[in-house]
Parts: C-alpha cells; sequence; structure tokens
C-alpha cells in the first residue's frame, strides 16, 4: 500500500451529506473518495498551470503566430471541412 499522510479540510454540511451519500452508494470509504477528487483536481490544475507557463515561455521566445495568420488557418481548416460535409 502506497505511504499517505493525513489532511483536515473544512467542508459545507451539503458536500459533506452528498460525500456520505456518494460513499454509501459506491460502497467506498469518505476518505477514499475525497482523496480522489483531490488527486484529480490538483492534477488538472497543475497541467493548466504548466500549459500557462509553456504559452509564456514561447511568448519570451518569440514563438508566436500572428493573430491574422492563425485566424487565416483556422477558416482554412472550417472550410475544408465544411466543404467535405457536402
Amino acid at each position: 500500500m502506497p505511504a499517505s499522510t493525513t489532511m483536515t479540510i473544512r467542508v459545507s454540511p451539503e458536500v459533506k451529506e452528498k460525500l456520505g451519500r456518494l460513499a454509501h452508494d459506491t460502497k467506498r470509504s469518505k476518505s477514499f473518495l475525497a482523496a480522489e477528487a483531490l488527486a484529480g483536481y490538483v492534477d488538472r490544475e497543475l497541467d493548466i498551470i504548466e500549459g500557462i507557463q509553456r504559452g509564456l515561455a514561447d511568448a519570451e521566445a518569440g514563438r508566436v503566430v500572428e493573430h491574422d495568420e492563425a485566424m487565416a488557418e483556422l477558416y482554412a481548416v472550417i472550410e475544408a471541412v465544411e466543404s467535405g460535409k457536402k
């Protein structure tokens, strides 16, 4: 079993009640479900932050595309898809 640590958080009574229902219905512990939810949230947020940081680094390094060029490329893709549907 992987190592774990204990953390205390505060949630509204409504969230606690819903978590209890979910735990009961899924036959999982509230602790397990809360840890899974928190892990998923943290992973998603870190992915977002890392993407922003990569974008800022690209901008600083000059790896950018002008707005008009990007829009022209998008319109070309949309047109190709729409013409393929006809």
